[in-house]
């Protein structure tokens, strides 16, 4: 693990995220003293950017007929506080 002061990261922040996305880790000092870890993350572009492929899901859940149907005279009043 390589270790560079919070100034080395505020001069070039760029220079030391393009490290870290090579898969080295970084520990940032602050004041003398260790402040931040940087590393790569164990998830895949895909999962670090939350892209996922479409129907993933598909077929899991199925919206009721009913979905959008007037609520229950009961369920309203609980939501009004009545």
């Amino acid at each position: 693990m390589s270790t560079v002061s919070l100034e080395e990261v505020k001069e070039n922040p760029g220079a030391i995220f393009e490290r870290v996305q090579k898969g080295e880790s970084i520990l940032v000092v602050a004041d003398g003293a260790p402040s931040v870890e940087m590393r790569p993350s164990e998830a895949g572009p895909k999962e670090q950017h939350g892209i996922r492929p479409f129907g993933l899901c598909s077929g899991a859940f199925v919206v009721p007929a009913d979905f959008d149907s007037p609520l229950p005279e009961g369920t309203i009043l609980e939501f009004e506080g009545s």
